[in-house]
């Protein structure tokens, strides 16, 4: 690997990890993983309760790219697809129907509380974050190559609420939570917006090529053989687990591998090592299970489960 290349790539992580921890305070392990997802091409799952910063979150990653284009929707029962994909519409001077781009295309999307549309919208996204482009009436538009999904949901309320199917959690690279601050973070919170918010004064300090070349460089982390019979291992691992009903696919495996590619580069590697993949495995493979309803009744969850399988599958040396 060119060192100049790796040693840029460096520095845009850390230009971005400055300009989002000036605007979100003590959430770094967060931030790193959704910087992951930046790096590596993916989209991320925040499940957490109201008021945490997940939309100030997703604001900082868009506010600190320059020449982004930041998208919202708030997710609703009667979201329709067309409302987030784009709609033809006819124009009456020329008589053809043109097609009207929906707020999907853009560079980062902030799917607002995604568990409040109903299925048939929810799998309007399927397309999108797992292929990068939109077919609408049979013409196909692909999405600039920059494109994150930060998509959060309220694990608290259930009335009005559609569970996101398993093919959709699939499609999240990563499922994390914020969580409360401690009492000093949160001090200096209050300290950050006693007179105005962060993000009015938040200024751009990288670009689209930036980005661009970060992934690059993400893509070209060295992932050996044997880590990557690791990988595979630990995630075929939970198709036989007894507590597990449905396990995770190969496409886990192509996200923890991307993942730990990203971290690597970020704790300045150029390969991959089995502590990495053990770092990112919860966030990336947790999600993807659907436990069995009485390792449910019984306390255990997704995450145990994964513990469990970094304890018994052997990593190697």
């Amino acid at each position: 690997m060119d060192d100049a290349l790796f040693q840029q790539a460096r520095g845009v992580i850390e230009r971005l990890r400055k300009s989002v921890t000036s605007v979100v305070q003590g959430q770094d392990r967060v931030i790193d993983r959704v910087l992951c997802c930046l790096a590596s091409g993916g989209h991320l799952l925040l499940e957490d309760y109201p008021g945490t910063g997940k939309t100030t979150l997703a604001k900082a990653i868009a506010h600190s790219v320059g020449n982004a284009v930041f998208q919202r929707v708030q997710f609703t029962p009667d979201l329709l697809p067309s409302d987030v994909l784009g709609v033809s519409i006819l124009d009456p001077k020329t008589h053809q129907f043109e097609f009207q781009k929906g707020p999907v295309f853009c560079h980062v999307l902030l799917a607002d509380e995604i568990n409040r549309a109903s299925p048939r919208t929810q799998s309007s996204m399927l397309e999108v974050m797992a292929e990068g482009q939109v077919t609408v009436e049979g013409q196909c538009y692909s999405m600039d190559t920059m494109f994150l999904v930060i998509a959060t949901q309220n694990p608290v309320e259930f009335r009005g609420t559609y569970p996101l199917p398993e093919a959709q959690m699939d499609r999240f690279t990563m499922q994390c939570s914020l969580g409360y601050l401690d009492v000093e973070s949160e001090m200096n919170v209050l300290a950050a917006q006693q007179y105005n918010h962060p993000l009015d004064d938040l200024e751009a300090n990288v670009s689209l090529d930036d980005i661009l070349l970060l992934r690059k460089v993400t893509q070209s982390i060295e992932v050996c053989e044997e880590v990557q019979r690791y990988i595979v291992t630990l995630v075929s691992a939970s198709r036989t687990h007894k507590d597990v009903q449905l396990p995770a696919s190969p496409r886990a495996s192509l996200a923890l591998m991307k993942v730990s590619q990203a971290i690597a580069l970020f704790e300045g590697k150029q390969f991959v090592t089995p502590d990495h993949v053990q770092a990112v495995a919860e966030d990336v493979i947790a999600h993807r299970l659907v436990m069995d309803p009485e390792a449910k009744f019984s306390g255990r969850d997704a995450r145990a489960c994964v513990r469990e399988l970094l304890d018994t599958v052997p990593a190697p040396v």
